[in-house]
């Protein structure tokens, strides 16, 4: 069964297949293999709202069953910015390191509980015929001063979740893989896109050898 990822960020894409890896009737695509196609504007409110928008539009279009994700990192004492703007906190075209330059800026006087924040993703699934299921998953951790770490993406290298002390970008892929919000997400969509493989993938019987074949002779 071909699942569509509706991004062409590679961080993204590479997350959903190494998550989705388990089901291996699975056939991963990503918008990478749809160059033609353009997503619709980004304009919903909600980061679910945002998600719905993406996976729908892309399911229709490309007549394929769609994964899309929105998500973000959420500072509190920041009234919730950078929130659904993250990407582009810095404005159009920023980039992740302009988008942490300016998160550090706004938090250059914030201490102890105020640097908490959290990461937060809602996916939504959708078939041909419209949306099917959303599911949203947090991680909620501190925000550093200083950025650590080379892996990761966006704020991943100023974010240190509860319980550990390593950034995202410090982890290895694995680990964050297992704990991140993007992982919680994705694990309550998991029983529905293993029912939906398992309805469309036909049953292989095979008798035992002691069983009798009934052969109308």
């Amino acid at each position: 069964m071909i699942i569509l990822i509706a991004t062409r960020n590679i961080h993204k894409v590479r997350e959903f297949r190494s998550m989705l890896k388990p089901i291996s009737e699975l056939d991963v695509r990503s918008l990478a293999d749809f160059p033609s196609y353009t997503p619709l504007e980004e304009t919903g409110t909600t980061f679910a709202e945002n998600a719905i928008v993406k996976a729908v539009h892309a399911a229709q279009a490309l007549n394929l069953w769609t994964l899309a994700d929105d998500s973000g990192l959420v500072v509190p004492a920041l009234r919730g910015a950078p929130g659904i703007y993250s990407a582009r906190y810095a404005g159009e075209g920023a980039s992740d390191s302009d988008n942490r330059r300016k998160l550090l800026e706004e938090m250059s006087r914030l201490e102890d509980e105020a640097r908490n924040g959290f990461f937060e993703c809602s996916i939504a699934l959708a078939s041909p015929q419209g949306l099917e299921k959303v599911t949203t998953g947090v991680a909620e951790g501190v925000i550093l001063a200083k950025e650590r770490g080379g892996g990761g993406f966006g704020y991943d290298p100023l974010f240190v979740k509860h319980g550990y002390n390593k950034t995202f970008a410090e982890l290895d892929e694995m680990t964050k893989n297992r704990i991140s919000h993007r992982r919680k997400a994705l694990d309550k969509m998991l029983p529905f896109l293993e029912s939906l493989v398992a309805a469309e993938t036909p049953s292989q019987y095979i008798p035992k050898q002691d069983e009798k074949l009934t052969t109308g002779l």
